[in-house]
């Protein structure tokens, strides 16, 4: 589907899918496939922000070593 999806390029769709759902600009027919999508991104974003949480967290501990 994607080249390399991205944290920023996840937020950017799932923004665009939670407007549509506001503004009810999907027919039952699009809904369920994207709330998967939705649900797929979401768990990309909150694996990205764990590794780079960790990632942050040894380069600290790194430091004060």
């Amino acid at each position: 589907m994607e080249d390399k999806l991205t944290y920023k390029s996840a937020m950017e769709e799932i923004e665009s899918l939670v407007k549509l759902l506001e503004e009810n600009k999907l027919d039952v027919d699009e809904l369920s496939e994207k709330v998967k999508r939705m649900a797929v991104l979401v768990e990309f974003c909150k694996s990205k922000l764990h590794r780079t949480e960790e990632d942050v967290n040894n380069v600290l501990k790194s430091i004060t070593e």
